[in-house]
This record gives structure tokens, C-alpha cells and sequence, in this order.
């Protein structure tokens, strides 16, 4: 087989596996750029609520991370839901502000508070913390009660694999048909 023929062959085999890579992912794909797109102006828009101030930003004046996490929550239980999960992801303190945002688990709400007084400052519907799971598929692993971040992990790397072939096979889609017209050219004047 000559050469040109064989870049040919070479050629629409990629072209084949682009389209079916492109096909079978394009929802994938979609879900990544929309949810990329929002979480990138998050703070515009209004998907993550604003910090709030507290009363001091002197942490020598706070109560302590366990009290701030009792009185948390109690104000779960009392403002939100009581049959909401109590387990904590993480707890995020802002000195600068003087606010303390108890971020829980297994829902989407969040609460701050006052890292002085303990006051309520405000409850939160997380909605950032929502796309940013379907921007990375954690989501399923919350939906499959997986331990760890399993399909997290496999979503992540076969997204990452596949957007990559499509941009080396797409650049070479590119490529490779300016390279055999040169290759033609060449074959028909020498």
C-alpha cells in the first residue's frame, strides 16, 4: 500500500473514531461546559451567597469551633429541617469577615455565623456546591452511595481521555489532509 493511501486510510479511521468519541459523549460534554460556565462566575450571578459580616475579625474574641458547631446545629434543626443529615464536610472560617460557614454532607444548605456571638447570619441553599458535583460526577457517587469518589475518579479520567483524543484526532483531521494534498502534489511532479 503506498503512502498516500495508507494516510488516507489512517485519516478516516480518525475521522471515524472523532465522530463516535464526539456522539457517544456529546451530553457528557455539554453538562461539563454549562456547569464550567457557571461555576466560573458563580460570585456574579448569585449561585454562591454572599459571606456576611460578623462582629469581629479579632479570633481572640470568637467562641470556640465546638460551641460554633453546637449552636450550628441547632440552628439546622430549628431553621432549616430536623430531619436533615448533622454530618459535617467541612467548616469554613473567614477572620477577615468574623463568620464561620458550616457546609453539611449530605444536603446543600450551609450555614454562618457570627464567629463572636454565634448569631445566624444567614442559611444558604448551596447551589454551587450542586453544579460543581455535576461538573464533576461526584454527584453519582452521592446518588450510587459509593464509598470514596469511584465513579468521581472513572468519570474524570474518561472525560479527561476522551476530550484529549478528540483534540489530537481533531487537530490531526486538520493536519492531515493539508499534509496528503502536499504528499499528491509532490507524487504527481516527481
Amino acid at each position: 500500500m503506498s503512502n498516500t493511501k495508507q494516510q488516507a486510510k489512517w485519516i478516516r479511521w480518525l475521522r471515524w473514531l472523532h465522530r463516535k468519541i464526539a456522539i457517544f459523549l456529546f451530553v457528557f460534554f455539554l453538562v461539563i461546559s454549562i456547569t464550567g460556565l457557571l461555576l466560573g462566575i458563580k460570585k456574579q450571578t448569585g449561585l454562591l451567597a454572599p459571606t456576611r459580616k460578623g462582629t469581629s475579625a479579632n479570633l481572640s474574641t470568637w467562641l470556640s469551633v465546638d460551641s460554633l458547631h453546637k449552636k450550628a446545629i441547632g440552628y439546622l434543626q430549628d431553621s432549616v429541617s430536623k430531619s436533615l443529615s448533622i454530618d459535617l464536610d467541612r467548616i469554613d472560617i473567614r477572620p477577615d469577615k468574623g463568620t464561620v460557614k458550616f457546609i453539611f454532607k449530605d444536603h446543600f444548605n450551609g450555614l454562618q455565623l457570627d464567629g463572636t456571638t454565634g448569631q445566624l447570619l444567614q442559611v444558604e441553599k448551596r447551589r454551587s456546591d450542586f453544579i460543581e458535583k455535576l461538573h464533576d460526577g461526584s454527584i453519582l457517587d452521592k446518588i450510587f452511595g459509593t464509598d470514596g469518589d469511584q465513579i468521581k475518579v472513572s468519570y474524570t479520567v474518561i472525560m479527561a481521555l476522551s476530550l484529549l483524543m478528540l483534540i489530537l484526532s481533531g487537530l490531526w483531521l486538520w493536519y492531515g489532509p493539508k499534509r496528503l494534498r502536499k504528499s499528491r502534489i509532490r507524487q504527481t511532479q516527481g
